[in-house]
């Protein structure tokens, strides 16, 4: 049975060698382990006995917005609505934390985005913090090929 758990600190190395592959090819930005211990809070992970099948993220932006970030599923698992259950979860949280607005997602896959309810948005309207916080440590700074979805809350 599959179950979403927060993060811990002792999860850090799992998780970082999940994601390897993802950075490497531009797809996933890299996060440092201290990065990962700083937000540590903000990580939920799917798992099944003890397994760690894939993990997401949860960045408030201001009590207006959040984002989902680093959403990554096993590529063995992928098609088992992992995704779907990680992204659920972190809307019902950024509910229950008084997100007032919006839940934005950068993402190469958008039609996943859209099946759960969110909508394509111009990359000009994304909050300039955000730009230069994240974006500017991707490998494909400034040509981003990502598209930009809110979800309404």
């Amino acid at each position: 049975m599959i179950t979403l758990v927060k993060a811990t600190l002792q999860d850090i190395p799992a998780m970082q060698a999940l994601v390897i592959e993802e950075v490497k090819e531009g797809v996933i930005l890299n996060r440092s382990q201290d990065e990962v211990a700083t937000h540590i809070r903000s990580y939920v992970l799917a798992k099944e006995a003890g397994r760690l099948l894939g993990y997401t993220a949860l960045h408030i932006h201001s009590p207006r917005l959040a984002e989902i970030r680093s959403l990554i599923v096993d590529a063995q698992e992928r098609g088992r609505s992992i995704g779907r259950m990680m992204v659920e979860y972190t809307l019902k949280e950024a509910t229950l934390l008084g997100v007032e607005e919006d839940v934005l997602v950068l993402t190469y896959l958008p039609a996943f985005f859209e099946k759960l309810g969110f909508e394509e948005i111009a990359k000009e309207v994304i909050p300039e913090h955000k730009i230069w916080a994240d974006c500017i440590k991707c490998m494909h700074f400034p040509v981003c090929n990502e598209t930009a979805l809110v979800y309404k809350l």
